[in-house]
């Protein structure tokens, strides 16, 4: 969540339009209120920045918003002779980071100056007031009874492909995902099982004179896109919220979402990633029924236009969502915060998903967010470990890099068929841990469909370490034993009772033993 206001924030910053210079300020004036910036933007479309200031002698305080309820907080505010000053705190600690602004007021207007953002000249930017009612969400519609939705026969395997939000967030656009696709299918990643090409946010348009959503200037026609796709033989994606308004503050589904089912299935999408965001400014985030209600409400939707979409629900693991995400037609869940490319953040997404490992199976699927290899922030040596992890949890496998100028290290993670047979193992069946929890030896180990075994040796450590499994705790057991290495593809000797091998620093051995 962090992430992604602090997206929004330098996405708007990139595209708004400097204005004339600043003014000589007036004399001291009170400003409690709530203030706006409106944005003109590329492709058609208008943004607004909102500021809910309050004003105690020389002290300013209060919040900057890009919508109802989404408060970001104001502090060491001053207006000392007409001259503003404050600072924008982005996340919590120990993990915030503060932007300063500065500005003066003149004509019953804020004209402000953010901090310098990589790239762009430094611009005012002329804020007016504006009726708090700008600032209250939309009036709460009822929601469903809950009960529990047919299974939609969807995803037996962990889905696998690639989503444009890793590598490309707000600058996205048809032709993008129009070379992604094709770059799927020439890099051999579609002979290796990816198959789905998923839109993420900042694709939404405004609505038209009948409600139905529109794409904006960067997405021409989402039914040709999807027909385009399709005669690839891939499949198409696109992403959406249950609120007014998405992460990235584009037009949500809140109100429309029987009908955005409806446009979703007429442009040929297979797959619909619902993401909470604005929701949580109209339904409580922390009561699981009204949460469940949310995402049934799309799951019903989907039902009713007939058509097989894969239903990714987004909503960063709250409520203990693996435990009631199959009952609303959910097929994946994500289970964690958004994942980063660094390595502390993909370790901590992958492990937090072995505690809950006996909730997904055949068609319903644990997601810990998605790939980040070929993004440049871990090495090859981390990357294999975070393909070797999610393959081992069963995890969708959805990748976020360039595709068209990857490197061949960088293919051959991806394309590893022997792994990623351990992710699409029909049986399904859940990881075990079978090292202590808190070693920095993590041996895991996952039943097949064909009686063979799983067993991954990954080493969180900073340094090359010695580890052992012992072969009946990781459920191999039998007089003669045989055993791949899937990332040295070949056979290695084994024998009873263990197995021993030095893996580097963040790294991994993954075996496969019959």
């Amino acid at each position: 969540m962090v992430t992604t206001l602090v997206v929004t924030f330098m996405v708007l910053l990139a595209f708004s339009f400097p204005s004339a210079g600043v003014p000589a300020p007036h004399a001291q004036t009170n400003i409690t209120g709530v203030w706006v910036i409106k944005f003109p933007l590329r492709y058609g479309l208008a943004r607004k920045l909102y500021f809910d200031l309050k004003q105690k002698g020389d002290v300013i305080t209060g919040r900057m918003m890009f919508g109802p309820g989404r408060g970001i907080p104001i502090s060491n505010g001053s207006l000392e002779d007409g001259k503003l000053h404050f600072v924008v705190t982005f996340g919590r600690p120990p993990r915030t980071r503060q932007a300063s602004w500065d500005g003066i007021v003149k004509d019953g207007k804020l004209y402000l100056t953010p901090p310098p953002f990589p790239g762009r000249p430094s611009s005012t930017l002329v804020a007016e007031r504006t009726s708090a009612k700008a600032l209250l969400p939309p009036p709460r519609l009822p929601l469903p009874p809950l009960r529990d939705l047919p299974y939609n026969g969807l995803a037996k395997t962990p889905p696998m492909g690639w989503n444009s939000w890793n590598h490309y967030g707000p600058r996205v656009t048809e032709k993008t995902v129009r070379e992604m696709a094709k770059a799927m299918v020439t890099s051999g990643m579609k002979a290796a099982g990816y198959s789905y090409v998923n839109v993420d946010d900042t694709w939404a348009g405004p609505r038209n004179a009948k409600g139905e959503i529109t794409a904006n200037g960067k997405f021409p026609n989402m039914k040709a896109l999807g027909d385009y796709i399709h005669s690839l033989g891939l499949k198409f994606g696109i992403y959406t919220s249950p609120g007014p308004t998405t992460c990235a503050g584009y037009t949500g589904s809140y109100g429309h979402v029987q009908q955005d089912a409806d446009t979703f299935a007429k442009w040929g999408v297979n797959f619909l990633k619902y993401d909470w965001c604005s929701a949580g400014e109209i339904y409580n985030s922390s009561n699981v029924d009204q949460m469940r209600a949310v995402y049934q409400e799309m799951g019903e939707a989907l039902e009713k236009t007939g058509r097989p979409v894969v239903f990714s629900l987004c909503q960063y693991g709250w409520d203990h969502v693996w435990s009631w995400g199959a009952k609303v037609d959910g097929n994946l869940w994500r289970t964690t915060g958004d994942i980063s490319d660094n390595w502390k953040s993909m370790i901590r997404n992958g492990l937090a998903q072995i505690p809950i490992a006996k909730y997904a199976g055949p068609g319903h699927w644990n997601d810990p967010d998605m790939l980040e290899i070929g993004n440049g922030g871990m090495t090859n040596e981390e990357y294999r470990v975070q393909f070797s992890l999610w393959s081992m949890l069963a995890a969708p496998l959805i990748a976020g890099n360039d595709l068209r100028t990857m490197s061949a290290a960088t293919k051959a993670i991806l394309t590893n068929r022997e792994v990623i047979a351990i992710d699409q193992d029909p049986a399904g069946k859940p990881v075990n841990r079978i090292s202590p929890p808190h070693s920095t030896q993590l041996i895991l180990t996952r039943p097949l469909a064909d009686g063979s075994h799983a067993v991954g040796l990954f080493n969180l450590a900073d340094h090359p370490q010695s580890i052992t499994v012992n072969w009946r705790a990781a459920g191999a057991t039998g007089k003669k034993l045989r055993a791949r290495d899937l990332w040295k593809h070949r056979y290695i000797r084994v024998s009873e009772p263990s197995y021993t091998a030095i893996v580097p620093a963040h790294g991994v051995v993954l075996l496969r033993v019959w």
